[in-house]
C-alpha cells in the first residue's frame, strides 16, 4: 500500500495564523511517517489569549476556542499554540496560562504546548545559552525588544538581536506593512541565510530564528555548517517538542542537530 500520510502514530495539531503559507508547509516536509498536521487557522490580533481580571487565567481568542473544539474532536496527540507573536506579546506566565485552559478544552489525552516555551527549551537542548536572536522582517522595534525581553526572562543571555531585511524591493515600507503587501509569501531562503551568516556574533553559541511564519527550515543545515554552531527555529523548535511529548522521538536528517539527534 502507498503512504497515506495518516497519524497513526500521532496527531499534531497547529493554531497558524489564517494568512501564513509557511508552517504547515515546513511541518510537513519535516514530519516522519506516521505522523500527521492539522491546521486551525486564527484571525485574531496578537496575543491570542488575553489575561483575565484576576491575572491568573487567560480568555482564548474565539478562533481559538473553535480550533480546540475541532482538535478534541480528533483527538490529536498535542495541540500547539504556533505563534511566536502570542508568547511574546503575553507576558510573563502567559504560555503556562494558556496550557491550563487549553487543556481543559481538550482532555488529558492531548498535550498542550505553545511555540515560545518551545523555542526555549529547544535552545536548551542543544546547549545554547548565549543565542543570537533572529526576527522577522515584518516584526515591529516593540515587538523585538518584547522578544528579547522574553527570551531573557526564560534564562538567556542574548548576544544580539537581528531583523531580516527582505530585498531591495520592500525598501520603505514599514515592517507593519510588510504582511499587507504579500512579503511574507515571497520570502527568499538564501538572503536570509546569508544575512546570518553575516551578522552572526562571534560570541553566539547558537541561533534562534523566531517567527513561525519565517520561510527557514530549508536552511538550518547549511547554517549550522557555515557556523559550526547549533540552528533552532520556530517551527523545527515546535515539531522537535510534539514528537518529544507523544513519544516519538525519531531522529530527522536534513533538518539540524535538534531533529537529528
Amino acid at each position: 500500500m502507498s503512504n497515506d500520510n495518516w497519524g497513526q502514530a500521532a496527531r499534531f495539531g497547529l493554531f497558524i495564523v489564517g494568512a501564513e503559507v509557511v508552517p504547515e508547509a515546513e511541518w510537513w516536509a519535516m514530519s516522519p511517517t506516521g505522523t500527521s498536521v492539522h491546521a486551525a487557522r486564527i484571525s485574531a490580533p496578537a496575543p491570542w489569549a488575553t489575561w483575565d481580571s484576576n491575572g491568573q487565567t487567560v480568555t482564548l481568542a474565539p478562533d481559538v476556542e473553535r480550533g480546540a473544539r475541532q482538535f478534541a474532536a480528533m483527538k490529536v496527540s498535542v495541540a500547539v499554540m504556533g505563534h511566536s507573536s502570542s508568547s511574546i506579546l503575553g507576558g510573563a506566565g502567559w504560555d503556562d496560562a494558556v496550557v491550563a485552559r487549553l487543556s481543559e478544552h481538550l482532555g488529558t489525552s492531548t498535550s498542550v504546548t505553545t511555540n515560545g516555551d518551545d523555542c526555549a527549551r529547544a535552545l536548551r537542548a542543544c546547549g545554547v545559552r548565549r543565542p543570537f536572536v533572529v526576527f522577522p522582517a515584518w516584526f515591529n522595534d516593540a515587538t523585538i525588544r518584547a522578544g528579547q525581553e522574553y527570551f531573557e526572562r526564560a534564562g538567556f543571555d542574548i548576544a544580539a538581536t537581528f531583523r531580516h531585511v527582505p530585498e531591495d524591493r520592500w525598501a520603505g515600507v514599514a515592517p507593519q506593512d510588510l504582511y499587507a503587501r504579500f512579503m511574507h509569501i515571497e520570502q527568499r531562503i538564501d538572503l536570509l541565510r546569508d544575512q546570518i551568516l553575516a551578522e552572526c556574533p562571534a560570541d553566539a553559541d547558537g541561533v534562534l530564528i523566531a517567527g513561525t511564519g519565517v520561510r527557514c527550515v530549508g536552511i538550518i543545515d547549511a547554517l549550522e555548517a557555515g557556523l559550526r554552531r547549533p540552528v533552532v527555529t520556530a517551527n523545527q523548535a515546535s515539531l522537535w517538542r510534539c514528537l518529544t511529548l507523544s513519544g516519538g522521538e525519531v531522529p530527522i536528517s536534513g533538518y539540524g542537530q535538534l531533529l537529528s539527534g
